[in-house]
């Protein structure tokens, strides 16, 4: 080949080039959408695919601008699915939360309850003044036996003024009995005396008659 052949074949060459680019443009621009748009992908698959399907030009890609607005698309409509799935899950997480506040005031009201419940099982009221039941036994218990302690000592003592009593009559009895038995002696005595003085007068009065 000489130099003027290899000169005609220099801008033939660049020709080729420079077509064969435009008809891969062309044939991009040309393509049905891509897996990036019909498939069922991620979004970051999406982009991958998106970017290893289309051509290149230089240190550009060359996308199909309805590949483009298709993924911009679903990707709005993840994004706003996203959004609403936040906001439903925002709105059950409100439902939760008040669920859970009545659930722990529900709690809170049945644990006052049952303190009111124990306490009143525990404790009782009396003249108005609250103790414990055991606090209570005790005390009737201590109090009922110092009762019967105070009876036995009070109907002990009575038995001992009873037998004192008894005694003392008895010691009554047997000095009123003797008292008596002296009285009818000593009216006996004085009887006899009267008796003997009487004779003794009688007989005076017969010696004076005699002499």
């Amino acid at each position: 080949m000489n130099l003027k052949d290899s000169n005609n074949y220099l801008p033939m060459k660049r020709s080729f080039f420079v077509l064969l680019l435009l008809v891969s443009y062309t044939a991009s621009f040309s393509q049905k959408p891509t897996d990036a748009v019909t498939e069922p992908h991620t979004l970051g698959e999406r982009y991958i695919i998106m970017k290893s399907k289309s051509q290149s030009y230089g240190a550009y890609k060359v996308i199909k601008e309805s590949t483009l607005d298709g993924v911009w698309k679903i990707s709005q409509d993840s994004l706003d699915a996203k959004k609403k799935a936040l906001a439903s899950a925002k709105g059950g997480i409100k439902d939760l939360q008040n669920q859970l506040n009545q659930k722990i005031a529900a709690v809170a009201e049945k644990d006052k309850s049952m303190a009111a419940i124990q306490y009143d099982s525990t404790h009782i009221e009396v003249i108005g003044i609250p103790m414990l039941k055991a606090t209570f036994i005790t005390v009737m218990v201590v109090t009922i036996a110092g009762l019967l302690l105070l009876l036995v000592l009070v109907i002990g003592r009575m038995k001992l003024q009873a037998n004192a009593l008894s005694e003392r009559n008895l010691a009554v009895t047997a000095l009123t009995s003797e008292f008596e038995d002296y009285k009818h002696r000593a009216m006996d005595k004085q009887t006899k005396l009267s008796r003997e003085l009487q004779d003794e007068r009688n007989k005076l009065q017969a010696m004076i008659r005699n002499s």
